[in-house]
């Protein structure tokens, strides 16, 4: 394998706090800042990093900053989130985000590129959510990087 990685956990995935697609904003974020992250993708950008930074009143800055300074475990970085002013990690907060995460639908081009480079037919047979889609996606990329 190359020495950059794509990122293999979900968004469908959460921590002990329980918010969805944290973990692998944490590994996207790692990945950059140590120079490792596969090309193509950002270590903490748009779409659900920001939906999840945003969600749970995190500033994206000093997010990255404590990545990229102290290289945290994933119980490390949950520990600073808690320790946030201004973090909301109520129940009914974190059930929100997750439910916005788990509903999010990419747009008919994004749908498309991602079918169309799994030789998937785009006929509404494949779960059209995000979280399946870039499950996809990843897979397809780890498969060319590394498998190929």
């Amino acid at each position: 394998m190359s020495t950059t990685y794509v990122p293999l956990i979900s968004s469908g995935v959460a921590g002990p706090l329980g918010v969805l697609h944290l973990p692998r904003l944490w590994l996207k974020s790692s990945l950059e800042a140590a120079g490792k992250l596969a090309a193509g993708y950002p270590g903490c950008g748009q779409g659900y990093d920001s939906m999840v930074l945003a969600g749970l009143g995190l500033n994206a800055d000093e997010f990255k900053k404590f990545i990229a300074e102290t290289k945290p475990t994933y119980p490390q970085l949950e520990s600073w989130i808690k320790k946030q002013p201004g973090v909301v990690l109520t129940r009914a907060n974190i059930h929100k985000l997750n439910l916005s995460i788990a509903g999010y639908i990419h747009d008919d081009a994004t749908r498309k590129a991602v079918l169309a480079g799994n030789n998937l037919p785009d006929d509404g047979s494949i779960l059209p959510d995000a979280i399946n889609l870039n499950n996809l996606d990843d897979w397809n990329e780890f498969h060319q990087a590394a498998l190929k």
